[in-house]
C-alpha cells in the first residue's frame, strides 16, 4: 500500500534557504540619541530600522524577528511583547471609536499585515518603555545601557525558538496539547521547514562605558561563540572596546557608522545577509581589534594586569606596583 499511495513527495528535501532569526538589540538611551539628533534623529532611526526588518522578513517567508531594548538599568522585549493591562485598555478604547478604526483600516488597506503588526507592536512597546522610565536613570553620566542583560534575553529567546523549531520539524503539534508553545510553528506544508534555523544578533549601539558589565558581557560572548551565533555591531557613537571583541570572537560584522544619515545603506549591505548568504559574500571586517580587558575591582579598562584563566578576572595594577 505504501508503494501505491504516491505520497512520498512529502519527505523530499528542499533547496530553499533555511529560515533565519534576526535579533536586534536597540540602544534606547535618551541622552545618547539627543547627541545624535543633528545627524540622525531617533524617529528617523526607527523608520530605517523598520525598513530593515521588513527587508529581512521579505527575504524568506519563514524568517523570524526579535527586537530588544537596551535601556538604562534594564532590558526589555519590544517585539514580540507580552500583553499588559495598559495595552489591553488601549485596545478597548480604540475599539470603542468606530470612526477612527474605520479610517485607520482604510488607510492601511495596502499595508502588508505582518509589517503593520511589527510596526504597531514595536512603537507601542517603545512608547511604554520610555514613558515608564524615571528621569534619574536616563541622565546617567557617562551614559550606559544594560547591554549584557539584553544579550541574555536574546540568547534565551533564541534557545527557546530553536527548541520549538526542532520539535515542530520532527513531530506535529496538536491543539489538544495544553503545554504547546505559543510561538509560530513550522509544519511540513512549509518547504523551508525541513532546513535548520540560523540565527544572528545585531546591536545598534549609541553609547559606551561597558566596562562595568565586562564579566557578564564576556559570558554572553562565550555563549554566542559556543552556539555559533554571530554578533553584528553597528556603532553610532561611544567607545567600542568590548563590542569589537564580541564581533571578532563570534565572527560577526563590526562597522563604525561614520555617516549616520546613510544608516539604511549600512544595514542593507553589511548586516542583512544571514549566515548562509555570508559564505558566498565578502563581509566587511574589523582590522584593528582592541583586546584590552577591564579589572573587576575598579571597572576600568587596563593595558596590563594579572589575569586568571579560571575566573576570567583581572585585578587593577597600578604603575607603582609594576615598577
Amino acid at each position: 500500500m505504501d508503494n501505491l499511495d504516491g505520497s512520498d513527495h512529502y519527505s523530499k528535501t528542499t533547496d530553499e534557504p533555511p529560515p533565519s532569526l534576526l535579533t536586534i538589540i536597540l540602544d534606547t538611551h535618551p541622552s545618547a540619541w539627543a547627541l545624535l539628533a543633528p545627524t540622525l534623529p531617533f524617529s528617523k532611526a526607527l523608520a530605517v530600522l523598520l525598513v530593515f526588518i521588513n527587508a529581512h522578513l521579505a527575504c524568506n517567508n519563514s524568517n523570524q524577528i526579535c527586537v530588544i531594548a537596551a535601556h538604562p538599568n534594564r532590558a526589555e522585549f519590544l517585539y514580540p511583547s507580552s500583553p499588559s493591562p495598559s495595552h489591553a485598555d488601549d485596545n478597548h478604547h480604540s475599539n470603542g471609536n468606530n470612526a477612527s478604526a474605520t479610517a485607520s483600516s482604510a488607510s492601511e488597506a495596502n499595508f502588508y499585515r505582518p509589517f503593520r503588526l511589527i510596526q504597531t507592536t514595536l512603537l507601542r512597546s517603545l512608547s511604554h518603555l520610555l514613558s515608564t522610565s524615571p528621569p534619574s536613570t536616563t541622565h546617567s553620566s557617562p551614559p550606559s545601557v544594560a547591554l549584557s542583560g539584553a544579550l541574555t534575553l536574546a540568547l534565551s529567546y533564541t534557545n527557546r525558538l530553536l527548541a520549538s523549531f526542532s520539535t515542530t520539524t520532527t513531530t506535529t503539534t496538536t491543539s489538544s496539547n495544553p503545554s504547546a508553545s505559543t510561538e509560530p510553528t513550522y509544519t511540513a506544508r512549509n518547504p523551508a521547514a525541513t532546513a535548520s534555523l540560523t540565527s544572528h544578533i545585531l546591536i545598534l549601539s549609541a553609547t559606551g562605558s561597558l566596562s562595568a558589565q565586562y564579566i557578564p558581557l564576556t559570558n554572553t560572548i562565550f555563549a554566542c561563540q559556543r552556539l555559533s551565533i554571530p554578533i553584528d555591531v553597528a556603532k553610532l557613537a561611544g567607545d567600542a572596546v568590548f563590542l569589537e571583541q564580541a564581533s571578532d570572537a563570534t565572527r560577526g560584522v563590526f562597522m563604525h557608522i561614520d555617516h549616520p544619515k546613510g544608516l539604511l545603506q549600512y544595514l542593507m549591505m553589511a548586516f542583512l545577509p544571514d549566515q548562509v548568504s555570508r559564505r558566498y559574500l565578502s563581509s566587511p571586517g574589523n582590522v584593528g581589534v582592541d583586546f584590552r580587558a577591564a579589572c573587576f575591582c575598579h571597572r576600568k579598562v587596563v593595558d596590563l594586569g594579572f589575569s586568571s584563566a579560571v575566573l576570567r578576572m583581572m585585578p587593577f595594577v597600578s604603575h607603582a606596583e609594576l615598577n
